[in-house]
């Protein structure tokens, strides 16, 4: 196995880090290290997976993950580069987002490890607990101490929300991050913390904590980032044209997230395969290359979309957004396809292809039902101009009686043009 710093390195993971000396600690000693999460939302994003495939990597190393989901810093939200304060969450919003939150981290690591054969050591904390019965002039003793307003001032997020007239920042959020100070102190003193990582957007959070560290316990502790990803054409990563990308397949399905790699460029291949997958970056180099002798097959993108979503969400859903996949756009029998599903997969097929469930609406109430029209006259005219299919046959008859349709009694593809399929469920 490589070293921890060649292989964050070749992978494009590794932007900045605050002393050499951690990547000797964390490849030999067993280290333990930590990144946070505010539960203000009840999911992960997209965006979160490239940090937690850095996790992975020091995971794989023998060092033991601490997954802070703060409901504390979630109480008052990070001011981050936002022009104006955000209204407060509840506590039992907080609470039930932490829940959700660890039980989906608990998931990707217990499924990596059913095809990595990886003992991940893990555990969760929740910095809620950092602070129930904590006097507020303790807080100033044990934090404030040390950090100087000038420091607190000097960070370019707050000097925006100061310096523009149009703009201003609460005590509140100044004290954001006093709060994530506070964190990293508890988690080195109680279990021995001694690396936190973030994204390159948090490295003054970071190199102030572990000054905070040093100067509150005369100890060393460090500091890792990795890079914020832009695509070829400088979009951010991880954001689709419809919404956010969620890692909750009750909000974004494992199919949409098939579907969002298979849509990357040629020129973000290698770049993405080294970054979200466990693919020795020896053999990516190999894949791109092949994939490039004929790109129009997308061999390169279908192995990136397929592996990322077996990380997430395992490999029965990989294996069925690959199926869902070659359904919309592959040359193969549909019907026998439809034939084959089970309930379960019936219904994955339903929700990604925007379909829904049957109730006794007539041919052109459930063309407008399905979105391929937007009234009963204009489906009407779909149907005249002979643009509408129904289990691959072509609708001729207005009057068509639909209860009769459904494949195995249960599923009826409709189709409008070539590629524009819903599956119905009865």
């Amino acid at each position: 196995m490589k070293t921890l710093r060649q292989e964050l390195t070749d992978r494009g993971l590794l932007y900045q880090f605050s002393s050499d000396e951690l990547f000797k600690k964390f490849d030999e000693w067993k280290g333990s290290f930590y990144c946070g999460f505010d539960p203000t939302a009840d999911s992960l994003h997209l965006w979160n997976f490239i940090g937690f495939m850095v996790w992975v990597h020091l995971m794989r190393r023998w060092n033991k993950y601490f997954a802070l989901t703060g409901w504390a810093t979630g109480m008052i939200w990070d001011p981050g580069w936002k022009d104006s304060e955000r209204s407060f969450l509840s506590p039992e919003i907080l609470d039930n987002n932490q829940k959700k939150i660890s039980s989906q981290i608990t998931w990707i690591l217990e499924n990596l490890k059913k095809f990595t054969w990886s003992e991940f050591k893990y555990d969760f904390v929740n910095n809620k607990d950092f602070y129930e019965g904590m006097w507020y002039l303790d807080f100033l003793r044990e934090v404030w101490k040390f950090i100087t307003i000038n420091v607190m001032m000097s960070k370019d997020t707050v000097k925006k929300r100061i310096e523009d007239p149009d703009k201003s920042i609460s005590y509140t959020e100044f004290s954001y991050m006093l709060l994530q100070g506070y964190d990293y102190c508890r988690l080195f003193k109680d279990d021995w913390v001694t690396l936190q990582i973030w994204g390159q957007d948090q490295w003054w959070n970071l190199v102030t904590w572990t000054e905070l560290i040093r100067k509150k316990y005369e100890s060393e502790a460090y500091a890792l980032t990795w890079p914020l990803i832009t695509d070829s054409t400088w979009k951010k990563f991880g954001k689709s044209e419809w919404n956010a990308m969620f890692l909750d397949k009750t909000k974004t399905s494992p199919y949409f997230i098939y579907q969002y790699f298979m849509n990357t460029a040629d020129d973000d291949l290698a770049k993405y395969m080294k970054m979200l997958t466990l693919i020795e970056t020896e053999e990516v180099d190999e894949i791109v290359a092949n994939h490039m002798e004929h790109p129009e097959n997308r061999e390169g993108q279908k192995m990136l979309a397929y592996k990322i979503v077996e990380i997430i969400h395992g490999t029965l859903e990989a294996n069925l957004a690959l199926k869902i996949s070659d359904f919309m756009f592959g040359d193969n029998d549909k019907l026998d396809t439809l034939k084959s599903l089970n309930t379960e997969e019936i219904e994955t097929f339903k929700l990604a292809m925007w379909g829904f469930k049957y109730n006794g609406e007539n041919l052109f109430e459930t063309i407008v039902t399905s979105g391929l029209e937007s009234s009963n006259s204009n489906a009407r005219n779909a149907v005249k101009s002979g643009s509408i299919y129904i289990n691959e046959e072509k609708v001729v008859d207005f009057n068509l009686e639909l209860k009769d349709k459904f494949i195995n009694d249960k599923v009826m593809l409709l189709r409008k043009g070539k590629k524009n399929f819903r599956i119905i469920i009865k």
